[in-house]
C-alpha cells in the first residue's frame, strides 16, 4: 500500500498517540469494559487513517482529450458559469464533493502542460456551500492540452480540512492518472471545462479518480 508522502508525518502522530493512549489504559486503568472498547476504537481510527491517506492503484483512462475525475466523490454541480480567474470566459463547472470516507488523494485530470498555479489561504466553511469556492482555502491549477484546450480546477478545503497539498508547478507537465496532490479531511473539487466539452456524467453520480470519464474535449 502506497501512502501520500505528505501524510506520513500525520500518520506517525496518529499511530504514536493511539499507542500511548492504549498502553496507558492497559497499564494503569486495567478495567476491561473501559480498556477494550477504547483500544478497539484507536485501532479502527488507525486503519481508517491508512485508508484515507493511501494512494490507490487505478487504471488510467484519461488522455489529452479525455478528462477524468480529479478525486473520488459525488458530482454535486454541473452548470454553466463564468470563470474569471484563468479561463476568463463562460464554461461548464463540474464539482465533486468528497466525504470523510473517500480517498482524498487527487490526480491530474488530463494530459497537458501546467499553465497556471496559485494557492489561496482562506476560511473553512463546509465545502458544500457555494461561497466555499471563493472564500475557503484553495489552490487553483490551469492545464493546457497539446491541442490548446484549457482545463481549470480548484482543490477546495472543507469545514474540517486544514491542509491542501498540490504537487503541480507552473510550466511543468501534467499526465492524467498521476497524483497531483491531496486534501486532508473533507473537501471539494471544482472543475471548469470548455462549453463544447461533451459531459459524460450527471449530478448525483459517484465518480472515481483516474477511472471515471467526466468529459471529452473537442480536438
Amino acid at each position: 500500500m502506497r501512502i501520500d508522502k505528505n501524510s506520513r508525518g500525520t500518520l506517525a502522530l496518529v499511530f504514536g498517540f493511539s499507542a500511548l493512549v492504549s498502553a496507558a489504559l492497559i497499564i494503569f486503568v486495567k478495567i476491561p469494559w473501559i480498556v477494550y472498547p477504547v483500544v478497539a476504537l484507536m485501532l479502527w481510527f488507525c486503519i481508517w487513517q491508512l485508508a484515507f491517506f493511501r494512494i490507490p492503484e487505478r487504471e488510467r483512462k484519461g488522455s489529452d482529450t479525455i478528462v477524468t475525475s480529479v478525486a473520488d466523490g459525488r458530482v454535486v454541480i454541473i452548470e454553466k458559469t463564468y470563470e474569471k480567474e484563468y479561463l476568463k470566459q463562460e464554461c461548464i463547472q463540474l464539482s465533486v464533493y468528497m466525504n470523510f470516507f473517500d480517498v482524498h488523494a487527487n490526480f491530474w485530470p488530463v494530459d497537458g502542460s501546467i499553465d497556471y498555479y496559485k494557492y489561496y489561504p482562506g476560511e473553512h466553511f463546509f465545502a458544500s456551500k457555494p461561497k466555499a469556492s471563493e472564500e475557503n482555502e484553495h489552490s487553483c491549477v490551469g492545464i493546457v492540452t497539446p491541442s490548446g484546450q484549457k482545463v481549470f480546477f480548484k482543490q477546495i478545503a472543507g469545514g474540517f480540512a486544514r491542509r491542501i497539498v498540490c504537487y503541480g508547478k507552473s510550466h511543468t507537465d501534467a499526465r492524467s492518472g498521476e497524483q497531483c496532490g491531496i486534501i486532508k479531511f473533507g473537501s471539494r473539487i471544482d472543475m471548469f471545462l470548455p462549453l463544447d466539452a461533451d459531459i459524460k456524467v450527471q449530478v448525483g453520480d459517484y465518480v472515481r479518480a483516474c477511472e471515471t470519464v467526466l468529459a471529452e474535449l473537442s480536438e
